[in-house]
């Protein structure tokens, strides 16, 4: 099956970034620690995450018969890897402010490294088996990396609020470019297996270790905070900052659910690509790095011809 190229398509590049995080307080979001904290289960999910993304696809990439969608997948290990790097480059700056994610992230390694790694199976039908099994549940988590794209690029109230602007780039640096290639995930599924029983039950696989992972995690923050005499997570915050808009909307989320499951389901009915790429080009830490490889290559040009 041939990938299905959404009319707005435009080729994937890896966009080098720089952020820094010197005055970027804890609770990143004023006033806020549980909005703050619940965001921030990306830096310990994400890191481990994508480099488990990353290790998939190589695998799954002499499966790939269509040259765009080649070209797709290997554009993804490239974000997906600076991904990667740009969320793991926060831990730091966490544990200088007195809460360490050690623990934590400890736990996610072991998940995407053990339990999701690769299997000691014999070559054939059982390794191409688990193989499926793990592009399918890429494709239903990268459903919900679209999702948190498209609602943080639209996220006004955290401006209203005043959260960091360092950090809001980095999510919607992030959140855009997983717009950007929202289509790929699914596209690659589709090309190589396709089986809707499949995507069905990796999607609740994926769904049911998202939640658990991410009120594990924002639990973890909120117990851990040094600033907090009595740092609690429930649901309840959630669905209240929800409906403030300062995190996804409890019922956005759940509508997100059936439209993943519809048969006539596709990636590019969901966000803008070209609200994705007007922000990537607005993006500071973006243009930044930009500007820095262009003076680079300058200073280089230079000492050639001296």
């Amino acid at each position: 099956m041939s990938n299905k190229q959404s009319p707005e398509w435009v080729p994937l590049k890896a966009r080098k970034v720089s952020f820094a995080w010197d005055g970027t307080p804890l609770h990143w979001v004023p006033g806020d620690p549980f909005t703050s904290h619940t965001v921030n289960v990306l830096h310990l999910l994400l890191p481990a995450g994508e480099r488990w993304f990353v290790h998939v696809y190589k695998q799954v990439l002499p499966y790939v018969r269509d040259e765009r969608l080649r070209e797709d997948v290997l554009g993804f290990i490239g974000q997906e890897a600076m991904h990667s790097q740009a969320h793991d480059e926060v831990l730091p700056h966490l544990r200088e402010l007195g809460l360490d994610p050690t623990p934590y992230t400890a736990q996610v390694d072991w998940l995407f490294e053990k339990l999701l790694g690769d299997r000691t199976l014999p070559p054939g039908a059982a390794r191409r088996w688990w193989l499926m099994e793990r592009v399918a549940l890429i494709a239903a988590i990268e459903h919900y990396t679209a999702f948190l794209g498209d609602w943080v690029l639209n996220a006004g109230e955290l401006d209203r609020r005043g959260a960091d602007p360092t950090m809001l780039d980095l999510l919607r640096w992030h959140g855009a470019e997983e717009v950007e290639h929202r289509s790929v995930a699914f596209d690659l599924f589709q090309h190589v297996d396709g089986s809707y029983r499949r995507r069905v039950r990796t999607w609740a696989t994926a769904f049911t270790a998202l939640v658990f992972l991410w009120q594990r995690g924002a639990r973890f923050f909120m117990a851990n905070d040094p600033t907090l005499l009595d740092g609690r997570a429930r649901f309840r915050d959630f669905h209240v900052r929800g409906r403030l808009g300062t995190l996804p909307a409890t019922g956005d989320v759940l509508r997100s659910v059936p439209r993943y499951l519809s048969r006539t389901y596709h990636p590019s009915q969901e966000g803008s690509t070209e609200q994705a790429v007007a922000y990537l080009a607005s993006s500071p830490a973006a243009r930044a790095a930009e500007r820095a490889d262009r003076g680079g290559q300058h200073g280089r040009s230079e000492k050639e011809t001296a």
